[in-house]
């Protein structure tokens, strides 16, 4: 059943109470307030201004809860984009990231029309898990000048020069701005257990400012690193970059669009869990893209589902959207009249908020926990990471994903095997199957090959090899499907090949057990016609009786044991009418590799 592409606001607010509206109130003034300390931050973090961040918590995050496809996501800017974003800004400058941003919401708009919001869930968890962490570390390293207070210019974009920089600066350390940030982060860890209906980061955010206040420490504040603080509300603009820039921001700008993607859906999925419900995914991409096409236009940077943030809504009652809109207008709020107090913020204090984020981003137990899986996925997992640490995400995701494609191909191609039966049947197969070959007799000058596992472009040259070392020129020449659930064309093209050099040798080839989409594959391609639908059958006793045919013999009932087993698990193929057996689910696991 399709899904429907309607916003969740529209459903929720039917049947709307006053009781519904008290609860989406609380839920979206609390998660304001968590908002705002992690905008700021991101923003700075981000290399724009505190006053972008927080125009792109309200912006992206009104228009994400009034579009979404869920129906308590919350958005706004997050940790994943901050390596993506100052890596643009330092290249491009703002109106790069603007266009990149922009092109990135046509990319998400694209996607939800085309209902592709199914599709992410194939990138594999070693691609994302590696991307994250190495995310993480980064956004830490970043924050390393802010928490030591070192007097030192810009930080380097390269985490390798960032990281020269931070040793030649060594000897600059403010104590005071060091004390402040690890009291900052120690009372992120602790509040929570006293009182977890406020909010530690938004807690320990007013505390540490009031502190360096009081205490008149020696620390940098966002006032005196970036001047007055202005929170008047832009006026939308139009980005400007040349041509050649624009065509160069094409990479990042598909980065920012699958960062979106798999943010939102992500935080989506994680939101069903604690809900039982569900989201409308496709949706979810058209309120990603709207969101990142609007947010440019206000000086804003790309937003997207911010998990922690969504976990926060739904704990403190937020049950529909309008929880989400309460807390973007909560944050215009507080920006509009409190705005002017954001310049006493100490930097170490933001830097501390986002190590905390770094540390929870990581998720450092899944990444340890995978260094035990399979090795293609530790390989998978850990280019991914270094690539994103030491290269850039858009490499990192890219190469991330094609390593992972090939290693499956790899294992499933490994999977993929032909077995030749003679006479008598290998020795490995369960003698107690009814439908094996060795329960029957094969008779002299027929040779039966049963292809294991889905025949695709990976397998094709393994069974090639396997004809062409075993079977030498028997009359009748038999190849029972009855394990391959699908064809692709070269696995096709693989057959139709081993088809017409067995046939100049005067060799029969009869096809056995063939499942529908390959019988609807070999209709397709011809090959049905040229091979003969009367070779074609759907069990490997009527093939056999047909080789006996072809040598002169007399035909032989199938095993008792095995007909009702065929009987039942038969299904007709809309190809030929002819019978076909069922695939069974092979339940062996694929090997290391």
């Amino acid at each position: 059943m399709p899904q429907r592409v309607v916003p969740q606001l529209v459903t929720a607010l039917k049947g709307y109470t006053g009781r519904d509206f008290a609860t989406d109130l609380l839920a979206g003034v609390v998660v304001g307030i968590v908002a705002l300390p992690l905008a700021i931050a991101f923003g700075i973090a981000s290399g724009v201004t505190p006053a972008q961040g927080l125009y792109t918590a309200i912006i992206g995050g009104f228009m994400i809860s009034a579009l979404s496809g869920s129906r308590v996501q919350i958005g706004g800017p997050t940790g994943a984009f901050v390596v993506i974003v100052y890596g643009v800004i330092q290249q491009y400058g703002y109106d790069g990231l603007a266009v990149a941003t922009l092109m990135a919401g046509v990319l998400l708009v694209a996607m939800g029309a085309a209902r592709l919001g199914g599709a992410i869930k194939f990138i594999p968890y070693p691609v994302t898990l590696g991307f994250t962490a190495g995310i993480a570390l980064i956004i830490a390293a970043q924050q390393v000048k802010d928490v030591l207070g070192l007097r030192m210019g810009a930080v380097p974009a390269s985490f390798v020069e960032k990281i020269g920089a931070y040793a030649s600066h060594a000897g600059s350390v403010n104590v005071e701005a060091l004390l402040l940030a690890a009291a900052t982060v120690a009372l992120i860890v602790w509040w929570p257990r006293a009182w977890s209906r406020l909010p530690s980061p938004f807690v320990a955010l007013v505390a540490a400012t009031v502190a360096a206040r009081l205490l008149h420490l020696d620390v940098e504040t966002v006032g005196s690193r970036f001047g007055a603080v202005s929170f008047a509300f832009p006026h939308p603009r139009w980005p400007s970059v040349s041509f050649a820039d624009a065509r160069r921001l094409a990479n990042p700008a598909v980065t920012i669009a699958l960062l979106a993607a798999i943010e939102s859906l992500l935080s989506a999925v994680v939101a069903d869990g604690m809900t039982g419900q569900r989201h409308r995914s496709n949706m979810e991409l058209l309120a990603q893209g709207a969101a990142n096409i609007v947010s440019p236009l206000f000086a804003g940077i790309p937003v997207t589902g911010a998990i922690a943030r969504t976990a926060t809504n739904i704990r403190n009652g937020g049950k529909t959207p309008v929880a989400g809109i309460v807390h973007a207008l909560t944050l215009l709020l507080i920006a509009l009249f409190l705005g002017q107090l954001a310049g006493a913020i100490p930097m170490a204090v933001l830097g501390a908020i986002l190590l905390a984020v770094a540390y929870n981003m990581s998720e450092w137990r899944a990444f340890k926990n995978m260094l035990r899986a399979p090795k293609s996925d530790v390989a998978v997992l850990l280019t991914t990471f270094f690539l994103t640490v030491i290269i850039d995400l858009t490499v990192a995701i890219e190469v991330g994903i094609a390593l992972a494609a090939f290693l499956f191909m790899r294992r499933m191609a490994e999977v993929t095997n032909v077995s030749v039966i003679a006479r008598e049947f290998s020795e490995n197969v369960d003698e107690n199957d009814p439908n094996s070959v060795r329960a029957r007799r094969v008779p002299h000058g027929v040779v039966v090959y049963e292809i294991n596992g889905p025949f695709f472009f990976g397998a094709a040259e393994a069974f090639k090899d396997t004809i062409d070392r075993t079977m030498g020129r028997p009359r009748v020449l038999v190849l029972r499907m009855r394990n391959v659930p699908a064809i692709d064309a070269t696995g096709m093209n693989a057959l139709r090949d081993v088809v017409r050099r067995t046939r100049k040798d005067g060799t029969l080839v009869l096809l056995s057990d063939v499942h529908v989409q390959p019988m609807m594959a070999l209709g397709r391609s011809g090959l049905l016609d040229e091979l003969g639908e009367e070779q074609v059958f759907g069990n490997v006793d009527d093939a056999l009786n047909r080789a006996r045919r072809e040598l002169g013999l007399p035909e032989q009932a199938a095993p008792a044991s095995a007909t009702p087993t065929v009987e039942r698990e038969r299904i007709m193929t809309p190809a030929t009418g002819e019978p076909a057996i069922k695939p069974e689910l092979l339940r062996k696991g694929p090997p290391e590799t």
